[in-house]
């Protein structure tokens, strides 16, 4: 068996070996060559992050790595050829370590059974859920910022201190922050707003999407292991983009009812009055604080497990 890395003409082999693999699995949607292109033919792409295997010369199965995102797919293969795993996640894994990562993870649902077991065996541990909600505008309660607190948009000075409260969340480096706020092609940093003391001091951050052309959350798949653009924790990574996408941070975890309450009160008055008619939010479950906030106030979608392994 032989293992290499990514040709130009692999993406429509790699597309169909996953429909056959896992058309059987629970929320199944095919792939198709189109979308493997979207990420072969992307800036930056790295040939050497797709793993393909060989047997008498036909491709048999394929894994990838996303080193930037520290993120890594199962081997996906042809029936008949599952030994073609082992072999494919070892390369895989391999690779990780010569690029100097320590750690990977891996996402999927939660009742695609055979991957987590396959990825449990090999050494990958539960190490959170990644909890999905919505809510209706109008099932909000009234507030008029009871807090009294300035709320106004984010500064350039303000990215240390929502470092600081994101510390061990945001998957930015604390230098890259600004950039990610300031710069993002996706959102402008006007969607950011931030809670203030009397003395100016940051005490809560937000961000509220409003975009008609981003996905009703009440028509994605909430079971899907997908990241959603804005929420905090999800910097870097692919997304996908929600429309009234709400998430916030909070300096003192204690504050998170009435600093969240305020500013969701800010940011969904913002967002209702372009096309929001229905809010988003997504949290992971190893933040009490933050999942406490939503549960309350927004109703639960569904979830998905994210696996870690170190090397």
């Amino acid at each position: 068996m032989n293992i290499r890395n990514f040709k130009l003409g692999d993406e429509a082999t790699q597309a169909a070996l996953f429909n056959v693999a896992a058309f059987a699995l629970p929320g199944f949607k095919p792939a198709t060559a189109t979308d493997v292109q979207k990420r072969t033919r992307a800036l930056g792409f790295d040939p050497a992050t797709r793993f393909y295997a060989e047997e008498g010369g036909q491709v048999v199965g394929y894994c990838t790595l996303e080193p930037a995102q520290h993120r890594v797919s199962v081997p996906w293969c042809r029936k008949g050829y599952e030994a073609a795993a082992g072999p494919l996640f070892d390369a895989v894994l391999s690779s990780a370590r010569e690029r100097g990562l320590t750690k990977l993870f891996a996402a999927y649902r939660h009742d695609w059974e055979p991957v987590l077991t396959f990825l449990v065996k090999h050494g990958f541990v539960l190490t959170r859920e990644v909890v999905n909600y919505w809510a209706d505008p109008v099932d909000l309660p009234t507030l008029v910022n009871r807090s009294k607190l300035p709320i106004n948009r984010l500064r350039r000075t303000d990215v240390p201190a929502v470092a600081a409260m994101g510390k061990g969340l945001l998957r930015v480096p604390d230098e890259e922050l600004e950039n990610y706020f300031f710069a993002n092609p996706y959102f402008p940093a006007e969607a950011l707003l931030v809670l203030r003391s009397p003395d100016e001091t940051p005490m809560a951050v937000a961000i509220g999407l409003e975009s008609g052309t981003y996905a009703d959350v009440r028509k994605v798949d909430p079971l899907a292991p997908c990241f959603r653009l804005g929420a905090f924790g999800t910097e870097g990574l692919n997304t996908k983009r929600v429309n009234g996408l709400f998430s916030f941070l909070v300096a003192k975890p204690e504050n998170a009812m009435t600093a969240g309450l305020a500013l969701l009160s800010e940011a969904s008055q913002e967002m209702t009055e372009g096309t929001v008619t229905a809010l988003a939010a997504q949290c992971p479950s190893d933040v009490p604080d933050l999942t406490n906030f939503y549960t309350r106030h927004f109703k639960e979608q569904g979830r998905f497990p994210v696996l870690e392994k170190q090397l």
